[in-house]
């Protein structure tokens, strides 16, 4: 299983909004390097994958990688449509309007499965782009941090159960705030 985390490189967008994929996947390995000491690596026959070009471009990865040799695939990304500690999770579906699910979607057709994690609400009079460009407050990271630890235990739940099982545990959950 293949899982993809979308996100900015670099330091300057390492806590903004867009990049709750990124710290998708620093969770994972960060739990893991704890018990395992390693960092972004194989377990079980899960690989971890963070696309290092910008958000827009994330579907280049497949000009690298074979989606077929990792059996199913989960992309991880931020959704503006989700209300701020809400994750969703997917069988396929369209971009909704996120860049960098618009590229995946260009070199993988809309069949691949997905946990959405929620940034929003956009507020009013701000601009998309300023707004997934910018860094959490204190607050909405530690509400993010929940989500984060939520879309964790939902890719356990994938991995030993199966999309649906997570589907119906995780998809009316919403984190604490």
């Amino acid at each position: 299983m293949l899982v993809v985390g979308l996100g900015n490189p670099g330091p300057r967008y390492a806590f903004t909004r867009h990049n709750v994929g990124f710290m998708f996947l620093d969770r994972i390995a960060n739990n893991w390097r704890k018990k395992y000491n390693y960092e972004f690596s194989i377990k079980e026959n899960l690989f971890l994958v963070k696309p290092l070009t910008y958000m827009n471009l994330s579907g280049e990865i497949f000009n690298y990688i074979n989606p077929k040799d990792f059996g199913d695939i989960i992309v991880v990304y931020d959704d503006v449509s989700l209300p701020l500690g809400k994750i969703r999770i997917r069988k396929k579906g369209s971009h909704g309007g996120h860049k960098g699910v618009k590229s995946i979607i260009s070199h993988l057709g809309t069949d691949f499965n997905r946990i959405r994690i929620g940034i929003g609400p956009l507020p009013d009079n701000e601009d998309l782009v300023n707004f997934v460009l910018g860094e959490f407050s204190n607050r909405e990271l530690e509400i993010v941090n929940k989500a984060l630890n939520l879309s964790y235990e939902a890719l356990k739940t994938i991995v030993n159960e199966g999309i649906d099982k997570a589907m119906s545990l995780f998809n009316a959950k919403e984190v604490e705030r």
